[in-house]
């Protein structure tokens, strides 16, 4: 037995809520005991909670043990080790009591009728053990040891409210002991599992020292590693301790499971080996068929001799199910250890026995790619045999990249080797998965040194910079590959251009597009395919519009979205339709480029594109943005940021992330616009798209808060214009902004320039949206109170689309308002106001409502409800409590009513002032009187 004391903490990454449980157990000693039961799978960090409990059981007698499997026959064998070091308290117990539990100690058997004696037994001895100071017994693996020990553990723990003693016990998630309370541990999250591993580098760094291993890891390295642990502890630590620097860095390919050495692979052995010998053939045939058909799980153990039932005892472990759509793991981990864990002879036997079986001719892929599994060497006929089945198979993009990849570990040729291994990169990024495509794109270059290849090598490498990593070499990259493939494949070319175009725009170098421009040019043949023209048509209208030539712009522009909408065939792809909704947004088309990005989008989801999607999602948002769909636009970049970042695609994750700070910051919803904006850090390079996107929101924020200055001249330099340099595109869609900043300020030359852009682009448009926001923003730089003012907000108002961009139009009703009242024309404006705070109203943009209330009432208006219906404005909760203040509640009967806090009851009623637009609660119950009464005359 030991005293414990305070000592320097260890951190459970993921534990939280076991260990908050763990620390009451604790801390209730002092007033009645207590007993916690904590399962897991093999590796969760059961036993890192017992030594957290020890840690913190400060001030108390701590005993100690564990189940053994090797002592499971022997009676109490757990019970005498655990309780050892108290034994000479057995002197206070009764005479019998002491007689017949050192007899069972001893190793003579307890009568079945005398259990509840010995029970009792272990019990006082521990009552004694804690008179002097408060008891922690713990007993890791209880469900391991002997079934006797167990028993009489959960007796006694079952038995402590009166007592200074506390059980922890801990067990598999098969185990369960009835009347203790129990936690489940969960697996942990991506997050959780990347701190675990970080927290292991730094340890093994410091061990091992920083020539060995690098001292940041790559954020995809720690990624992938989060996802091969499957979430288990363990494993991330049996994981960190066997990779090498390359590895950590990203350089090298990572296991594909823990290793089978370590210590959750001997703890797995452990069950396995405690099943039977035909269970663990048939359980090893079901992990290595991936795809779980039951038919092909009952003909391949029935060519080992074997039946499906043979996997009871398995069941019975929790070590899988088994139910009519066949065999699952519960822990995918379970399924990578059994198949790590078997000899290299036993997986081979059995992929040979699984490809037996697969003998449909959808099966083909995964009958190829087991026989590969169950090679040792080169097989060209097999390597050809993968290449084919991967290229006509619908088994997915990732399923094909590890065909391919085998296909070239079996070519006896160099060339082949490399021809595969390029093909399988492009299938793995197709598949969402770029940081396996990397690896193999190092490994072709390992191998070949034919330019042709490597220069198309490159283009995929350029690619995946300009998604996943330093977008600002991805041109670079991208260029110099096109010049050695553009006289053998063009469409592979101007593909390559496209992309070295959103390179050039995505950082901020616009000026660089011309050379895009003049590479296309070339390339261009009069007659072109239609996927093939898309791309030649929006690089060249891109380079126009860039140079301000909207005049050559719109016509190439304009073919290239009316191309778009006639795809068919091979050549619709969400490629060329993601060029023809760039295209239609640079022509402001909206409604077309929308149509063209969803169909874009729709396809990527269809053909698991993964690589596209994001890209995709990106255009149909800033598409729907221009629409007036502020809601539907957030919902899209959500949709984009979900994809990004589960695709390794963090460039366009930041972009989704600086789209919905704009939108946040424009319904005024400060949190969220600037916890997006810190979610995009400090990655992006001043001048590059998200960065340009951060800035645009936090100067909408600027303007909401009445910064003028700050929001104006955060606006003026997204872009230097005349230089081709910075976000131009941005800046020209932050415009109206940057003027309405700038309206305020005496100085404003660089809003006056900006305007002359947007007003070139608009004009050139068949846009009424553009054009009324042009209209606006002259409106906005007119004379105070003259006549041209009044003429362009007029002007503005009559170009407003009615179907779309309402929340433009409410802008523009609320500036004309405001405009109105400090000319002193306050009847004139109250029209205009009141539009604004009903379209605000219904749009559920309270900042903007809250202005056009607060113009309303300096103009002299004295303003109660809005004239639409309480319910139209008032989440349910705000109209429940909204009718209870009318009724005469006061907060504290309106939060004992709706068990609800009187804070957030004062939170709710804010919120029902400020959309309703009242002050008071008199006016709120005047309020719904009005409303009760124009309610009961429409019922008549």
């Amino acid at each position: 037995m030991v005293t414990a004391s305070r000592v320097q903490l260890t951190v459970l990454r993921g534990r939280d809520d076991e260990c908050r449980a763990v620390r009451s157990l604790l801390d209730g000693m002092t007033n009645a005991g207590g007993a916690l039961l904590v399962r897991g799978e093999p590796g969760s960090g059961r036993t890192a909670l017992v030594g957290y409990a020890h840690r913190h059981a400060e001030g108390c007698a701590v005993l100690t043990g564990s189940g053994l499997a090797e002592e499971a026959a022997l009676p109490y064998a757990g019970l005498q080790r655990l309780v050892d070091p108290v034994l000479d308290r057995a002197a206070a117990l009764p005479t019998e009591q002491r007689q017949l539990l050192r007899r069972a100690l001893a190793g003579e058997s307890c009568p079945a009728d005398r259990q509840l004696t010995l029970s009792v037994a272990v019990l006082g001895l521990f009552a004694a053990a804690a008179q002097d100071r408060p008891l922690l017994a713990t007993m890791d693996d209880i469900d391991r040891g002997d079934p006797q020990t167990a028993q009489v553990l959960a007796f006694v723990a079952r038995r402590l409210r009166h007592l200074p003693l506390a059980v922890l016990l801990t067990a598999d998630v098969t185990a369960n002991l009835d009347g203790i309370p129990a936690h489940r541990l969960r697996v942990l999250t991506e997050q959780e599992s990347v701190a675990v591993l970080a927290d292991r580098l730094c340890r093994l760094t410091e061990r091992e020292g920083v020539d060995r291993l690098p001292e940041r890891p790559a954020a995809s390295a720690l990624t992938a590693l989060a996802t091969i642990g499957g979430g288990n502890p363990q494993a991330l630590v049996d994981l960190a301790e066997v990779l090498s620097a390359g590895q950590w860095r990203g350089e090298e390919s990572l296991p594909a499971a823990p290793p089978a050495d370590g210590a959750l692979g001997r703890a797995y052995r452990a069950r396995l080996d405690r099943l039977p010998p035909e269970t663990r053939r048939v359980l090893l045939l079901a992990a290595l068929d991936e795809d779980g058909e039951p038919v092909t799980l009952i003909r391949a153990a029935a060519a080992a001799g074997a039946e499906v039932e043979a996997l009871a005892p398995a069941e019975v472990a929790g070590l899988v199910r088994i139910d009519q759509r066949g065999v699952t793991f519960p822990q995918p981990l379970v399924r990578a250890m059994i198949a790590a864990g078997a000899p290299l002879a036993e997986r081979r036997a059995a992929h040979r026995l699984l490809a037996g079986v697969l003998v449909a001719d959808g099966q083909r892929l995964r009958r190829a790619m087991h026989l590969a599994a169950a090679t040792g060497g080169a097989d060209p006929a097999l390597a050809a045999e993968l290449e084919q089945a991967a290229v006509v198979g619908s088994d997915g993009w990732a399923a094909a990249s590890v065909a391919l990849r085998w296909a070239a570990e079996l070519s006896d040729h160099p060339r082949l080797t490399a021809a595969r291994l390029l093909t399988a990169a492009r299938y793995a990024w197709l598949g969402g998965q770029p940081d396996a495509a990397r690896l193999l794109l190092d490994r072709l270059r390992a191998v070949c040194a034919e330019p042709i290849v490597r220069a198309r090598a490159d283009l995929l490498r350029g690619e995946l910079e300009l998604r996943c990593g330093a977008a600002s070499s991805a041109s670079a990259t991208l260029l110099a590959s096109v010049a050695a493939v553009d006289g053998t494949d063009r469409a592979l070319a101007l593909t390559g251009l496209v992309r070295a175009g959103e390179a050039v725009c995505f950082v901020g170098d616009q000026y660089r597009y011309a050379e895009v421009g003049r590479r296309a040019l070339a390339l261009r043949r009069p007659n072109d395919p239609p996927a093939v023209e898309v791309m030649s048509c929006l690089i060249a209208g891109v380079a126009a519009t860039l140079r301000g030539d909207h005049e050559r712009a719109g016509p190439a522009l304009r073919r290239a979205v009316v191309l778009g909408g006639r795809l068919t065939g091979w050549a619709l792809t969400p490629t060329a339709l993601s060029c023809a909704a760039a295209a239609g947004l640079l022509v402001a088309v909206d409604g077309a480029a929308h149509r063209l990005a969803e169909r874009a989008v729709e396809l990527a989801r269809e053909r698991g594109e993964v690589s596209m999607l994001s890209r995709a999602l990106e255009l149909r948002a800033v598409a729907e943005y221009w629409l007036g769909r502020h809601e539907a636009a957030a919902v899209t970049s959500r949709d984009g940021l979900r994809v990004a970042r589960a695709s390794g695609q963090v460039n366009c994750a930041n972009v989704h992330l600086g789209m919905l700070a704009v939108l946040a910051a424009i319904r005024a919803d400060r949190d969220t616009s600037l916890r997006r904006i810190r979610e995009i850090g400090e990655s992006p390079t001043p001048g590059s798209r998200p960065h340009a996107l951060a800035a645009w929101a936090l100067a909408v924020l600027d303007l909401v808060d009445g910064r003028h200055a700050e929001a104006a001249d955060r606006l003026a330099s997204l872009a230097r214009l005349g230089t081709g340099r910075g976000q131009v595109l941005v800046q020209v869609m932050a415009t109206p902004y940057l003027v309405e900043a700038a309206a305020h300020l005496a100085h404003r030359p660089a809003a006056t320039a900006a305007l002359a852009a947007f007003d070139r682009w608009a004009s050139s448009t068949a846009s009424p949206l553009r054009r009324a926001l042009s209209a606006r923003c002259h409106a906005l730089l007119a004379p105070r109170g003259g006549a041209e003012a009044e003429r362009d907000f007029q002007t503005a108002l009559r170009l407003h689309p009615t179907e779309a961009g309402t929340f433009e139009r409410a802008r523009t009703e609320l500036l004309f308002g405001q405009e109105l009242r400090r000319s002193r024309r306050p009847r004139d404006a109250r029209t205009h106001l009141h539009q604004a705070r009903e379209m605000f109203s219904l749009l559920g943009v309270e900042c903007w409502a809250e202005q056009a209330t607060t113009e309303l009432r300096a103009a002299g208006e004295s303003i109660g409800p809005p004239d639409l219906p309480a319910a139209r404005l008032l989440t349910g909760q705000q109209l429940r409590i909204a009718e209870l203040v009318a009724e005469g509640a006061t907060n504290r009967e309106i939060a004992a009513r709706m068990f609800l806090s009187t804070r957030t009851v004062d939170h709710h009623l804010r919120n029902v002032f400020h959309r309703l637009g009242i002050r008071s609660r008199t006016e709120l119950a005047r309020a719904f009187t009005a409303e009760r009464h124009v309610g009961l005359a429409s019922d008549r």
